[in-house]
């Protein structure tokens, strides 16, 4: 009878709870500029990468590809996000959605999946960091130096995560300001150059197109909306500040993929003798400040995702410490479940669509996760069905040792939701 009590008044409040000690524990908030350029960072950095399209498939499909894909991919994912993360503003982001629908087993779940890809990104860059400096410093292409290299880097920015996420925040606005003034100085010099015809090319003739490599370029260059919304409990006002950052990133983040393509592809050759080797040095350096602000996103991100699954009681409590594409798959169901579960919940920002739309919109980026998934390696698989039989066995064991120790009402109906 108490259970039920409990969890009646927690559905009565909207589902509140996670979100109350994040306002109580960290009084400074990230405005919306940071913001814009935290979720810039978590999903591009930069045109960085996007050359492997062109190689793939031709100069034609890159650019329809990087026009036509945002549209069935991030515009979904970033509405998603925005609905989502205004409804529930704490930390946990995702992690909370699935809780909430489905309940703590898929939380969990969620939690492991999405960590294991931050994870994996979080350790390929500053080996990525490190090939772009030994351009200069040769010393750094191999043995201890190298080793070292990738070492420091990792501590350095690990470090400066540690500051805080405002001074992260504000400097994810200097890089990210930083490293688009190459890609800004290459599509002027490339105007007088450019010729319209080279856009229309389908690449060499003869040499077949690699369809796997180039959908997972567009990928990987317009994924991870999501990642933003685990800072929801650390944002100002994200009602107000959520939405209106995710159409600023988005818009910043299309239009630096777009115009370096569009310069690139159409002044192909470029009079290299005249001004590419200092833009190359320029180029090098904007890289290495992407990278940094692609870490520094990425970190925060998974930082406050353990904070979350801490606070809803999927990890030990010294997870919730301060300093002074299964996963996306389950958030499109936790989104349409939640619709359905709950309709009269207060949404700050709301998808205009009712349900039959928002399953269409679900659908088409479902069925090219399908695709990317499908053409992936037998190691891919092997670690997220390693990662999921973990996750699964952590879940239960951390249930048995909340069973074993009392409890008070709140963490009763917490429990009992979803």
């Amino acid at each position: 009878m108490l259970e039920d009590s409990a969890q009646d008044y927690l559905l009565d409040q909207e589902e509140t709870l996670p979100t109350t000690t994040t306002a109580i524990h960290n009084p400074k908030k990230l405005s919306i500029i940071p913001l814009i350029f935290l979720i810039y960072f978590e999903v591009s950095g930069g045109a960085y990468g996007e050359e492997a399209a062109v190689g793939a498939a031709g100069p034609l499909w890159a650019i329809l590809g990087f026009l036509i894909f945002p549209f069935i991919w991030s515009i979904p994912e970033a509405l998603v996000t925005a609905e989502l993360a205004t409804a529930f503003p704490g930390n946990g982001g995702y992690v909370m959605w699935a809780h909430r629908a489905f309940g703590p087993f898929w939380g969990s779940l969620m939690g492991s999946w999405k960590f294991l890809s931050g994870v994996i990104n979080l350790a390929s860059y500053p080996v990525l960091c490190v090939d772009y400096i030994k351009l200069v410093f040769p010393l750094l292409s191999s043995g201890l130096p190298r080793y070292a290299a990738i070492l420091f880097s990792t501590l350095f920015l690990s470090f400066l995560n540690y500051t805080g996420l405002v001074i992260v925040g504000y400097t994810a606005v200097c890089l990210g300001v930083i490293s688009l003034i190459p890609f800004l100085l290459l599509a002027l010099f490339s105007i007088p150059m450019i010729d319209p015809s080279r856009w229309i090319s389908l690449g060499n003739q003869g040499v077949e197109k690699n369809w796997s490599l180039f959908f997972n370029t567009l990928f990987w260059n317009l994924n991870f909306w999501d990642n933003a919304s685990t800072l929801a409990g650390e944002v100002e006002q994200p009602q107000k500040t959520f939405p209106k950052a995710l159409f600023s990133a988005g818009l910043l983040t299309c239009l630096a993929y777009l115009v370096p393509l569009l310069a690139a592809t159409g002044a192909t050759p470029l009079n290299q003798q005249a001004w590419g080797k200092w833009l190359k040095v320029f180029l090098e350096i904007g890289a290495v400040l992407s990278i940094i602000g692609l870490y520094e996103a990425q970190l925060s991100s998974c930082v406050y995702q353990l904070l979350g699954m801490a606070e809803l009681g999927f990890l030990p409590q010294c997870f919730s410490v301060r300093s002074k594409c299964l996963g996306m798959l389950l958030e499109f169901a936790s989104f349409l479940w939640l619709r359905r579960k709950l309709p009269t919940m207060k949404r700050p920002f709301k998808v205009p669509m009712k349900l039959p739309g928002l399953v269409v919109m679900c659908l088409i980026p479902s069925g090219f996760l399908v695709y990317i998934i499908s053409v992936a390696t037998g190691t891919v698989f092997s670690v997220s069905c390693l990662v999921t039989l973990v996750t699964v066995v952590w879940y239960f064991v951390m249930r048995f040792c909340k069973s074993k120790r009392p409890t008070n009402v709140e963490d009763e109906g917490l429990e009992q939701v979803g």
